[in-house]
Parts: structure tokens; sequence; C-alpha cells
């Protein structure tokens, strides 16, 4: 009797680990990474955005357009560097000097705010070249239970306080 094969759904972590992996690799055309970094939530999206949605996102993006969106507008703002699996967001953020205040706001945030709030983050965090599972950002974006979006939510905090404290008592 031949064995059963089990397709297996691919992760959210597989998924967006691939997305990573491709928007900084050298062969993804810089002009299409110039214009996912110009995303803005509420804005139309490039045609940029669409082909690599089409390509290489899950079959259900279409439920969460925008939050792909800002997505992959991170991670090429980040790029060449910006997925590091197993680096959690919140111990980037702490490392980097991100404070306190500013991660609260991000996550008690909602929608276009949210999405908006992470890119800044980014920003920040592309500017002192500090990558990071981005399976945590995405998490955050895309999480609607709200039980599950609570323990997505203080698994970041819980990294950005570890981390803080840390760095604190190595200085």
């Amino acid at each position: 009797m031949p064995e059963q094969q089990t397709l297996e759904k691919p992760s959210l972590a597989t998924d967006i680990g691939r997305a990573a992996g491709i928007i900084c690799s050298n062969g993804f055309p810089t002009g299409d990474r110039a214009k996912l970094r110009r995303v803005v939530p509420g804005q139309p999206l490039p045609l940029a955005f669409i082909r690599f949605a089409l390509t290489h996102l899950p079959e259900n993006w279409q439920s969460q357009t925008d939050d792909w969106a800002a997505l992959l507008a991170g991670i090429a703002i980040m790029a060449p560097h910006a997925h590091r699996p197993g680096r959690g967001m919140g111990g980037a953020l702490a490392e980097a000097g991100y404070s306190e205040a500013r991660l609260e706001r991000l996550l008690n945030a909602d929608g276009e705010t949210r999405r908006t709030l992470l890119l800044r983050a980014v920003r920040f965090l592309a500017a002192k070249a500090a990558p990071f599972d981005w399976h945590d950002a995405a998490q955050l974006l895309l999480t609607r239970d709200d039980a599950k979006r609570d323990r997505s939510n203080q698994r970041i905090a819980r990294d950005f306080f570890s981390n803080l404290k840390s760095k604190s008592s190595a200085a």
C-alpha cells in the first residue's frame, strides 16, 4: 500500500520568509523594490505590488491587501538585510533604542494607523541596520483574532523588555 503524502499549507513564517528572501535577493528588480519602498498606507498600490502578490503571496492575500502591502514595503525598506530568523522584532527595537512609548502606540493601534506606525518602526530599524524576524510583523498586521493578537503583542513586548533589561545590565 503506497504511503499517503500530506500536503501541508505553508505557514505564515514560511510565506513571509520566502517573500523577504525574494525582495532582498540580488535578482529582484531594483525598480520594483523602489516602488515597494514608496508604498504609503491608504494610497493606491503600485503594479509592482500586485505582480509580486499574484506570484509569491498565499492565495488569500487579497483579503488583507493593505496589510500585505505594508509588510512588503517594510521588507523593501530594510533590503537587502531585512530578515533575520529568530531575532524578535521587540528585541531588535530595544537594542536599537526605540522608545517604550512608541512601541506602546504601535501595539495599541489598529488599521491604517498600525500599518503607518509599523513602517515608521521599520525605517528606524533600517537606519540602525537592525534586521529582525518578519514573522513578528506579519502576525502584528495579519492577525484578526483578538486573543491571538494579544499574545502576539505580549510576545513582542516581552522580547522588547527582555532585551532592554539585558542591555541595561551590560552597561
